[in-house]
């Protein structure tokens, strides 16, 4: 039981990516389907590990006690390099990253669900914590997911 508690545990930070281990990220497939059953939106948060925009937001999301606790409200996918989505709908308004889109039960891009207050151009674009915070909280009260 304690090999398959470290197993499963090394399985869970490899999939972090070094985004926050303690978070219980899946797949996306893994998520879409996880949606259908728990009802719970997806967070997908897609980087590159050669870009200097996703290393300056990494530490910053994965010591934020606050993301951690509203994770369990949603489905998190992280998304590093060969992992992005393929498809138009995963770049509502540009390729660039790292890029956090929310997705809802059926696994439909919330085109809504923006960085309010952050570049325009740029809509699903964090570059602190802050606004992702924000959008989890108002993401989660609109599936009626209870804060912890």
């Amino acid at each position: 039981m304690k090999f398959l508690s470290i197993f499963l545990g090394a399985v869970f930070a490899a999939n972090g990516h070094g985004w926050n281990d303690n978070i219980d990220w899946v797949t996306l497939d893994e998520a879409k389907e996880a949606s259908k059953t728990n009802g719970k939106p997806t967070m997908l948060v897609i980087h590159k590990s050669w870009c200097g925009a996703c290393k300056q937001l990494k530490p910053k999301f994965a010591g934020d006690k606050e993301i951690e606790r509203l994770s369990s409200n949603f489905n998190m996918v992280n998304a590093l390099d060969d992992d992005e989505p393929k498809g138009t709908e995963f770049t509502p308004d540009g390729g660039y990253i790292p890029r956090i889109l929310f997705l809802d039960t059926d696994g439909n891009v919330m085109k809504d669900k923006i960085n309010v207050g952050g570049n325009d151009k740029y809509k699903y674009y964090y570059p602190s914590t802050a606004g992702i915070v924000k959008s989890m909280g108002a993401v989660s009260k609109d599936f009626k997911h209870e804060e912890l």
